[in-house]
């Protein structure tokens, strides 16, 4: 499979108790594919992944299998401390008929690629006919494995399809790894929120994962870019750079809070620790959400047609 423009990472609803939501995950997932992605990851670190059981991750993994229509693709997450996590990850996966795995090495391996390479034909070996992206993020998330140790990793694990490169900044990285990456590596995918979706596109990147609250604007930028719309595209991304900014600080609460206002979610209940959405706050999201032609009054129409 080839992938290419936005595949927003989902995140996992809750209801207010904090259990996880699998009705409210259907409505996420329509929402994506109302925008037009080409296709979805779950989960990821936008997934709120290291707060979900084991359990949880399969039961709303598949909920987003059951829920996707068949033009688009879902890349399963499946980061994990140890060998034995990250397979049972993608035996889940696999027994859901989905074919590709985002996985990013321990950050004990560090950068060393001897060892990262171990990790990840151990992980291929257990899981045949699984093929992989391989996510390499900024300090202290991940590892800023450079993009020479990237392609030797590339060269001896070649199950490894795609590289999401998210570390800083992104644009030399992605040169880089394309110019000297191995018959067997596909492409580079960009990260980071889309903050920096231009920069990662006009070096070559085949797609970006960013967050999916505003996924349809992301598919309209992306559309733009590759139709030759330089212009378009560059005036999308400047009006996406505010609330991204917010983004970088507020997380999954930012994006929890848009979906609410967009009616795709009842709450915004995030399990992960992270800074609390002040009033001030909540208003420059909104602001900016209006300056996207994004408005507040759809709030609670999908969720409660639901």
């Amino acid at each position: 499979m080839d992938l290419k423009g936005i595949l927003p990472v989902l995140p996992t609803p809750y209801n207010i108790d904090g259990d996880v939501d699998p009705a409210a995950m259907r409505r996420v997932v329509r929402f994506a594919l109302s925008a037009g992605v080409n296709g979805v990851v779950y989960p990821g670190f936008a997934s709120e992944v290291g707060e979900l059981s084991s359990k949880e991750r399969g039961e709303m993994l598949r909920t987003v299998v059951e829920e996707i229509d068949d033009a688009t693709t879902v890349i399963a997450g499946g980061t994990a401390e140890t060998i034995k996590a990250v397979v049972r990850c993608g035996k889940q996966a696999s027994d859901l008929g989905i074919r590709l795995m985002m996985i990013q090495p321990p950050i004990n391996l560090g950068r060393n690629s001897e060892s990262v390479v171990s990790f990840m034909r151990n992980v291929a070996e257990a899981l045949s006919g699984m093929k992989f992206v391989f996510q390499n993020a900024p300090a202290p998330r991940g590892s800023d494995i450079p993009p020479e140790t990237i392609v030797r990793i590339a060269e001896q694990v070649p199950e490894i399809e795609y590289v999401k490169e998210e570390t800083l900044p992104p644009g030399p990285a992605v040169k880089q790894i394309l110019a000297n990456r191995p018959p067997s590596l596909k492409g580079v995918i960009g990260g980071g929120g889309a903050r920096m979706i231009l920069e990662e596109y006009a070096n070559g990147a085949c797609a970006a994962m960013p967050a999916v609250e505003i996924a349809d604007v992301h598919v309209a930028l992306d559309k733009a870019w590759r139709s030759g719309r330089k212009d378009e595209a560059k005036g999308i991304f400047n009006r996406t750079v505010p609330l991204l900014s917010l983004q970088a600080m507020y997380r999954m609460r930012l994006t929890k809070h848009v979906l609410v206002r967009r009616g795709v979610l009842r709450n915004s209940v995030v399990r992960s620790n992270l800074v609390e959405l002040d009033a001030g706050g909540t208003r420059q999201i909104d602001l900016n959400l209006e300056d996207l032609g994004i408005v507040a009054e759809t709030a609670g129409r999908q969720a409660d047609a639901a």
